[in-house]
């Protein structure tokens, strides 16, 4: 959580600030100076030891820019603040003792801070820091929750404009503990229009340029939400790890706006609830739709 996905710091980082060398390589899609995502997943439900289940959908939505901090011909860094709401919009609002979930007001509030140096005209060390709170903000002020922190790091190599290849770590110290997780990069053109994608932990897709500003993308991306719940009897978290797969589209409608639909299938892979909640249903459809801006492009 913090460090989504590596390939939007290349892009940023080469692209945004528009170096002659940078990551990334050719037909990828463009780096986004400002998003806003929203996403739903409906059809899922929840039930416990003595009630029956009741329906959902996941709801949530993401707003997150870069803001330029340093650049020069060696050495960048950006700033990302980023903000994320989510709710549980149940079907049926009966009483039982899941109807309290409805109520949670679930909330991701974090920056970035990721930096850029070039080792060479092909080679580049990226550095990455994530500060976060996350939980209920409803019941209680923002000062009350935990504080997340990841960092990360990664080595690119660039060998041409159709191949590239990285790797690094990730470690990430929450309320859910400390992960270590390795970083695998490889992005490759075997053709003019086609070509793989590969940011392991996140992402692997293979990607289809039918033109200049139409990208197609099928892909799996990995995706984690944790909330810290503050309750009277007793503190407890509410995580979810899941794997999006399915077909997306971006299109650049301008040289500055531009926007992504997905389309596919939420496969849950972990779901931690509160005590005495069970998952019934915990993956089916999703969907999101995102607008962004890119970034301003000097001639």
């Amino acid at each position: 959580m913090g460090f989504r996905l590596l390939t939007c710091l290349l892009l940023l980082g080469g692209k945004s600030f528009c170096q002659q060398h940078k990551p990334g390589i050719d037909g990828m899609a463009p780096s986004k100076w400002t998003t806003i995502r929203l996403t739903q997943a409906p059809g899922r439900s929840y039930r416990t030891i003595d009630s029956q289940k009741k329906i959902y959908t996941q709801e949530d939505v993401y707003f997150k820019t870069w803001i330029p901090i340093v650049h020069n011909s060696k050495f960048s860094v950006a700033i990302g603040p980023q903000y994320r709401t989510e709710q549980l919009e149940f079907e049926d609002n009966g009483e039982n003792s899941i109807h309290m979930l409805s109520h949670w007001n679930l909330r991701y509030a974090g920056v970035d801070l990721r930096s850029l140096i070039a080792i060479d005209s092909s080679s580049w060390l990226i550095f990455n820091a994530n500060a976060n709170k996350c939980g209920n903000f409803g019941d209680y002020r923002f000062s009350n929750f935990p504080l997340n922190y990841t960092f990360s790091s990664a080595f690119i190599k660039k060998e041409s404009d159709n191949k590239e290849f990285g790797a690094g770590l990730i470690v990430n110290k929450s309320f859910t503990g400390i992960t270590i997780l390795p970083i695998l990069i490889f992005h490759y053109n075997y053709s003019k229009k086609a070509g793989i994608e590969i940011s392991i932990p996140y992402k692997v897709a293979w990607r289809y340029n039918a033109s200049t500003s139409d990208i197609f993308y099928v892909k799996a991306e990995a995706l984690n939400r944790s909330y810290f719940i503050r309750q009277e009897n007793g503190d407890c978290s509410f995580r979810r790890i899941d794997v999006d797969m399915g077909v997306a589209y971006n299109k650049s409608f301008t040289k500055m706006m531009g926007v992504e639909a997905f389309v596919g299938y939420r496969q849950n892979v972990s779901n931690r609830l509160p005590t005495d909640v069970i998952g019934v249903k915990k993956s089916g459809i999703a969907l999101s739709l995102e607008f962004y801006i890119r970034p301003p492009l000097k001639k």
